[in-house]
C-alpha cells in the first residue's frame, strides 16, 4: 500500500481533547474516531510512574483488544508503548466501561493475522509502515 490509499483522517477531536470529551461523554464523543472504535488506554510512565492516558484505535480478537503503536509511522515508538512494554498493567476506558488489561507485543507468528484484523478497522496502517524503518508493534491488551 502506497501513500495514494492514504485517507486523511478529520483531525477536530484529537489529543487531550479527545480524551477530554470521551472522559466527559462516557465515549459518546470520542469512541467513533473517523469511522474507527477508539478506546483511552491508560499506562504507567516508565520514568514518572504517573498515570499517561491515549486515545487509540482498537480492534477485537475474541476477549482481547488490539491496539497498533505506530505514531503515524513516526521512526520512534509512541510513549505509551515504551510505557506498557516496561509496565504491563494498564487499564482501558471502552465507551464507560473500565477494565483492567495485561499489554504485551503480539509475537512474530501472530503479528501477521492481528495486523490484518487492524488494517480492516483502519487500512492507513499500511501506509504507516511504508514510512518507517521499524516494525510497527500490535499490541494485545488482554482483560484480567
Amino acid at each position: 500500500m502506497s501513500e495514494h490509499n492514504y485517507q486523511q483522517p478529520d483531525l477536530t477531536l484529537v489529543g487531550d481533547e479527545h480524551i477530554r470529551r470521551y472522559r466527559e461523554t462516557g465515549g459518546e464523543v470520542g469512541y467513533l474516531w473517523n469511522g474507527a472504535p477508539s478506546l483511552l488506554l491508560t499506562t504507567t510512565g516508565r520514568h514518572s510512574g504517573e498515570h499517561r492516558t491515549s486515545a487509540l484505535i482498537f480492534g477485537r480478537d475474541g476477549a482481547d483488544y488490539l491496539v497498533v503503536a505506530s505514531m503515524g509511522g513516526a521512526p520512534k515508538h509512541p510513549q505509551w508503548y515504551l510505557n506498557i512494554t516496561a509496565h504491563p498493567e494498564a487499564e482501558v476506558q471502552v465507551r464507560a466501561e473500565h477494565i483492567p488489561v495485561t499489554g504485551r507485543t503480539a509475537s512474530s507468528a501472530e503479528k501477521p493475522r492481528l495486523w490484518r484484523i487492524m488494517t480492516e478497522v483502519w487500512p492507513n496502517y499500511d501506509v504507516y509502515q511504508t514510512r518507517t524503518e521499524r516494525d510497527i508493534p500490535v499490541v494485545v491488551l488482554s482483560p484480567r
